[in-house]
């Protein structure tokens, strides 16, 4: 992942799949422009109990964009993004049925 891909994200999501365990991705400056724009960054694992991803609802919505694996998704109205980074929590809430 270049930054030049990612400097318009307002959240990162790295998830794993059943026969593949994400790690966390790694660098200081990677870090550092996370922090610095203020983006948010979740890593999920959830065979591991390390999280869940709604990926039947995430199918279904209608994608802005598609390059191999990455899949861009744009909505109408913002998503609602709850973080506590020193307990290590957060969600992100879908929109209100008829607004994605």
């Amino acid at each position: 992942m270049a930054w030049d891909q990612i400097s318009g994200a307002r959240v990162i999501v790295e998830s794993g799949f059943r026969d593949f365990r994400v790690t966390p991705s790694q660098g200081s400056h990677f870090f550092q422009n996370l922090t610095a724009f203020q983006v948010g960054y979740f890593t999920v694992n959830p065979d591991a109990g390390e999280g869940f991803v709604d990926w039947d609802w995430l199918s279904a919505q209608p994608a802005a964009e598609e390059n191999g694996c990455v899949r861009h998704l744009q909505f109408t109205e913002p998503l609602q993004v709850v973080m506590d980074g020193r307990a290590g929590r957060g969600m992100i809430l879908k929109p209100e049925e008829g607004q994605s």
